[in-house]
C-alpha cells in the first residue's frame, strides 16, 4: 500500500463487477455476444481470442466485428441494435445467471456502508447486463448508482462518468476511489486521476497487479479489511 494512503477514507467507492465483486459461473453473457451479432447482422462470430478481462462490452463487440471485416462506420451504425439485442438475450436468460461472490466482498461492502460511504458500480458491462448480475448476486440494493458501457466504450470514460455521478450526489469536491481487479482498471483510474485499489480476485495475480502500481493491492477483501480504520 502506498505510504500515507488510507484506503477507506474516500467519500465514495466505484466497484468493478466481474472479477471484483463477483465471478460468473455461467455462459449467459458469453453467448449473448454471439447471438446478438448473428440476429442483427447475420454473422456467425465468436469472442474467442478477443481480450475480455478489463475490456468493455462495446470494445469486445467492436473487436469481433472488425475481425469479421466491418469498418467502424458500419459498426457504429449497428451498435445500438446489437446492444439492445444482447441486453434482451441476457434478460431472457436471467434465471441461468450464476454469479459467485468474491471472498469477503459482502463484509467489505457492509463495512463501507457502515462508515456512510456512497457505493457505485463502474463496469464494462452493458447496463442491463451489469444490473442483472448484481441483482442475481443479491448486491443490487447496496449500490446507489452505476456507470456502464454504451454509449461509453473506454474504461476511463466509464470511470469518469461514475465519478461525475458520485459528485452530483455528494458535491464537486467529493473524493472517489476505484476498486478493480485488472491492470486496465488501474490504468483507467490513473487516466481520470482517481485513487485505485486492486484486488487479486479475478484472473490477475497480486504480483501482476502490483506491477501496475495501484495505490493499494490486496489478495482479496479479507486482507483489505485487515487494514481498516
Amino acid at each position: 500500500m502506498r505510504p500515507g494512503f488510507h484506503w477507506d477514507s474516500a467519500d465514495a467507492f466505484l466497484f468493478d463487477i466481474d472479477g471484483t465483486l463477483l465471478n460468473s459461473r455461467d455462459a449467459v453473457h458469453y453467448f449473448a455476444f454471439r447471438t446478438a451479432i448473428r440476429d442483427v447482422l447475420g454473422i456467425e462470430a465468436s469472442i474467442e481470442g478477443v481480450p475480455v478481462h478489463g475490456n468493455t462490452d462495446v470494445g469486445i463487440l467492436r473487436a469481433v466485428l472488425q475481425r469479421a471485416g466491418l469498418r467502424d462506420r458500419a459498426i457504429d451504425k449497428h451498435m445500438p441494435q446489437i446492444v439492445a439485442r444482447m441486453c434482451a438475450e441476457v434478460q431472457q436468460n436471467r434465471t441461468q445467471l450464476n454469479p459467485e461472490l468474491c471472498p469477503s466482498i459482502l463484509e467489505l461492502i457492509n463495512y463501507l456502508q457502515g462508515r456512510g460511504k456512497l457505493l457505485g458500480a463502474a463496469s464494462g458491462n452493458l447496463e442491463t447486463v451489469g444490473w442483472l448480475k448484481l441483482e442475481k448476486a443479491g448486491l443490487r440494493p447496496m449500490f446507489a448508482f452505476a456507470s456502464f458501457s454504451f454509449p461509453r466504450e473506454l474504461r476511463a470514460e466509464i470511470f469518469q462518468h461514475g465519478i461525475d455521478l458520485a459528485r452530483q450526489r455528494l458535491g464537486g469536491n467529493a473524493s472517489v476511489t476505484v476498486v478493480g481487479d485488472t491492470p486496465s482498471d488501474i490504468d483507467a483510474a490513473r487516466t481520470v486521476g482517481a485513487p485505485v485499489i486492486a484486488l487479486a480476485t479475478g484472473i490477475y495475480s497480486f504480483e501482476q497487479l502490483q506491477a501496475h502500481d495501484p495505490d493499494a493491492c490486496f489478495a482479496c477483501g479479507t486482507d483489505l479489511l485487515a487494514f481498516s480504520g
